[in-house]
């Protein structure tokens, strides 16, 4: 089984953490600001480094309007092995 850290769904998850932050036209160290952490915590979010629990995925989805519920969708749809 792989690590999940590197899986194509924590990876989808990271990406699209990502590309809503830049649609909503918000930088890093902003969200990590509006979230009350520095920068980098979000850039090794959205690069793969670093895990991203439930609880701060909705934080943080809530800061940049991302839907979860069609995110989760998106990932059903993949393997759960990859």
């Amino acid at each position: 089984m792989p690590k999940s850290l590197h899986s194509k769904r924590h990876l989808m998850i990271a990406a699209a953490l990502a590309e809503q932050r830049r649609l909503k036209g918000m930088s890093q160290a902003q969200v990590a600001k509006a979230f009350g952490r520095y920068q980098p915590f979000i850039a090794n979010i959205e690069s793969g480094e670093r895990r991203i629990d439930l609880v701060e995925l909705l934080d943080i989805a809530a800061i940049i309007d991302l839907d979860v519920e069609a995110l989760l969708r998106r990932l059903r749809q993949l393997p759960s092995m990859d």
